[in-house]
């Protein structure tokens, strides 16, 4: 197939991606999770990225708080619907404090026009693999579906399109050049990697709750955290496990695929409800379905996932300490769980 170059839209005429896109079939679902490490990884291989989350970011003292809060907005620009763009802008507000010097004298800022979109273009690969090897395979038409789909979405934040690939091949010239000459193995890199084997207990997942902590600590977090680093070795291209100074041999090629093929079996016969389980994801998906109210805001992070509360007025954490849950039980109750 021929490939066709998009002609950018004036920020006013951007427009949310809906359920009739390939975009909403595979980002967040469950098979999306396993990826989850490969983004943080190369999204903090970028030098400026990854010196704002070394130099700005708590990650290592609030992992799943972080993680899971941060979901909510990301989420919700691809589900929010007529709502999308503005927590697109606030996405962006969230960055403009973070900045500085890094380690090697380079300034770096997170709303540099490269910076921020290498973040975007991470996220599209992460869809991309997901759709390929967890969930079942995509055609080149899809790929090329995808990337028109994750262009749309750029520009639903109102940042600089010049440094956007306008074409699904120029997109991926785009991404061999930064992984062969821009990716480091930085701090933030290396730090995300390994929280794989410091996660916690963490009280909002009951069956984690009740486990023996030396269970926890001694059999099941160091095998799922060598388990999840091998997916996201798998997920990297050759290019990327060279700079992190990654192995990766025959035999380990033939157990990912091996683990690719039953993800994809396992997703044909996952249900809808138990596959798209996040909150902010499910009450889009019931919005569009005539189950939610149009008007109800989207679901917020609760108390729970909220940054110590010395750092919730500082502009680069997202917290939702005025969020408007609406005056009943049942309003807060469907805001707070996407129902």
């Amino acid at each position: 197939m021929v490939s066709q170059t998009v002609v950018p839209r004036e920020r006013s005429e951007a427009v949310p991606l809906g359920p009739d896109s390939l975009t909403w079939k595979i980002f967040g679902s469950l098979y999306f999770a396993p990826t989850g490490l490969f983004l943080g990884m190369v999204q903090n291989m970028h030098p400026g990225l990854g010196a704002g989350v070394e130099f700005h970011s708590k990650l290592s003292e609030e992992f799943y708080q972080r993680v899971l809060r941060s979901a909510y907005p990301i989420t919700g620009v691809v589900f929010d619907g007529p709502r999308a763009v503005d927590t697109a802008r606030e996405i962006v507000d969230y960055h403009r404090t973070i900045k500085g010097v890094d380690a090697q004298g380079r300034r770096y800022h997170a709303l540099d026009p490269g910076t921020f979109y290498w973040a975007h273009a991470v996220f599209f690969m992460q869809t991309l693999r997901t759709g390929e090897l967890f969930m079942g395979g995509l055609t080149e038409t899809q790929r090329e579906q995808l990337w028109r789909e994750q262009y749309q979405w750029y520009e639903l934040y109102g940042m600089s399109m010049r440094v956007v690939p306008k074409s699904w091949p120029e997109f991926q010239e785009y991404w061999r050049d930064m992984i062969d000459n821009v990716l480091e193995p930085t701090n933030a890199a290396w730090e995300v990697y390994h929280l794989a084997e410091q996660v916690p207990i963490f009280p909002i997942f009951p069956i984690v709750r009740h486990t023996p902590k030396t269970l926890w600590n001694k059999a099941i977090r160091p095998s799922g955290a060598r388990f999840y680093q091998f997916l996201t070795i798998g997920l990297c291209d050759p290019a990327i496990r060279k700079t992190m100074g990654f192995t990766w041999s025959e035999r380990d090629q033939r157990r990912f695929t091996a683990w690719c093929r039953v993800f994809s079996v396992m997703n044909r016969w996952t249900p809808d409800e138990a596959k798209y389980f996040f909150p902010r994801i499910r009450a889009g998906l019931r919005r569009e379905n005539g189950r939610r109210p149009a008007d109800l805001a989207p679901p917020e992070a609760p108390e729970l996932l909220w940054p110590a509360p010395e750092f919730r007025d500082q502009p680069q954490h997202y917290c939702p300490v005025h969020a408007d849950y609406g005056t009943d039980t049942k309003s807060k109750f469907r805001q707070l769980t996407g129902f």
